[in-house]
């Protein structure tokens, strides 16, 4: 079958990389997609965001499933564009990607089925959000309502930080002048996968991303300075407290508002002894977790993804190795906040690339035949091992091989798993 992924990062590449481990994929192309990607599979310079555009170009090229990677093109409803053209689409609707597209959306439905997740107000004047913040303790959490590419969360320890980040949001920051204001849950962050269908949830994975630029979680958030899967927090008791006190609730009132949910949901959960609490909901794989999925689940995502698209998922299984993945993102000088383009990236071609070591490529170009940086977040570096040091030695070592003297790393990368 053909096969379209969308999408130009780290997520892309390594869901580019699992299918084509998989028989049924005969072509594969990926819009627009990057460096590392263009190494392995065939891409095509298109605007993601326009729906009819993406939908023409798929009917052209004989196009028989979608892959979505990010959030964006979901919430401008490119998925809808899609399936009504009658091409399977891994991909929620414009409106059930609200899920993600509006937090204040997420926490009605969750206050509709009583799932547990941290108590909130919802603005969308600086005024109403000022006079709420002077009422609560801190640390509070300050989120922007809209898509943020995973920037739009602060966790405000003192008044200043709350009132600089509520400044921003209704400064137009992040788009939409809307802003919802979290007390902040104390414990263990973990993220939980899951595909959907519309009725069936199937479990599909855990892992533990590092937000924080800096080793020891410190310094500002950024889109995911590393990550490893699986989550020794997500036991199998809290999995299945989060099942049933969180995921399933929620979809079945997603089904009985006329917007069932179809593709993977990524819950953000904070863990506090052995309870989860919903910090957020995506609708697309995590980046960088996703890399350590596709490297333990393999040419099986092409199989499970269609099951999704189809309806499926009742007869579907996850056959699950029981290893472990890490993957270390290298970013750019100055990242998250300005950073220069352009450096040249070397020792790539003398690192392995198999089933248990590859380097995903998030912000690649290439220029004058050789890689260079062209983002922020650069470079994926991802491992497989029996066990979570074999994987972060396998890990490390191979960025230590890179030659790239304007990127850096964080060091600890599944600190709290190996302590």
């Amino acid at each position: 079958m053909n096969i379209l992924i969308l999408g130009s990062g780290g997520r892309e590449h390594a869901l580019a990389w699992a299918v084509l481990q998989n028989p049924k994929c005969d072509r594969l192309i990926v819009a627009p997609g990057n460096a590392g990607i263009a190494q392995i599979a065939e891409c095509a310079d298109l605007d993601i965001l326009d729906g009819a555009a993406v939908t023409e170009w798929a009917c052209a090229e004989s196009i028989d499933f979608v892959i979505v990677g990010p959030e964006a093109p979901l919430a401008a409803g490119v998925a809808d564009r899609l399936s009504g053209a009658g091409i399977a689409v891994f991909g929620p609707s414009e409106a059930a990607a609200r899920l993600e597209a509006s937090k204040g959306f997420t926490k009605e439905v969750c206050a509709a089925v009583g799932a547990p997740t941290a108590a909130y107000g919802r603005f969308d004047t600086l005024y109403a959000a000022r006079e709420y913040l002077a009422d609560q303790p801190l640390p509070i959490v300050i989120k922007a309502d809209g898509l943020a590419a995973g920037k739009g969360v602060t966790v405000a320890e003192t008044g200043d930080a709350a009132e600089a980040a509520l400044s921003d949001i209704f400064d137009g920051a992040h788009g939409r002048a809307e802003v919802v204001i979290e007390a902040f849950l104390s414990g263990e962050e973990a993220s939980f996968f899951c595909l959907v269908d519309g009725e069936t949830v199937l479990p599909i994975g855990t892992a533990q991303d590092h937000k924080r630029v800096g080793d020891g979680d410190t310094g500002p958030n950024t889109g995911g300075m590393g990550a490893y899967s699986p989550a020794p927090v997500m036991t199998r008791e809290v999995e299945a407290r989060a099942l049933n006190d969180i995921v399933r609730p929620t979809m079945a009132e997603m089904v009985r508002r006329g917007t069932p949910f179809r593709g993977v949901l990524f819950v953000g959960l904070m863990i506090d002894n052995g309870q989860p609490s919903l910090v957020e909901y995506n609708v697309r794989f995590g980046d960088p977790e996703c890399q350590c999925l596709m490297m333990r689940l393999g040419g099986q995502v092409l199989d499970l993804l269609l099951a999704t698209a189809e309806g499926r998922l009742a007869e579907a299984q996850v056959h699950w190795a029981e290893d472990h993945a890490l993957c270390v993102v290298l970013a750019a000088d100055g990242y998250p906040g300005p950073y220069a383009k352009g450096s040249v990236i070397g020792g790539l071609t003398e690192l392995p690339a198999d089933s248990r070591h590859m380097v995903f490529h998030a912000g690649t170009a290439r220029e004058n035949g050789q890689m260079v940086a062209s983002g922020g977040r650069v470079l994926g570096v991802t491992a497989r091992g029996s066990s979570l040091s074999e994987a972060h030695r396998a890990a490390y070592g191979m960025v230590d091989q890179i030659d790239w003297p304007e990127g850096f790393c964080r060091r600890d990368i599944g600190w709290r798993a190996l302590s």
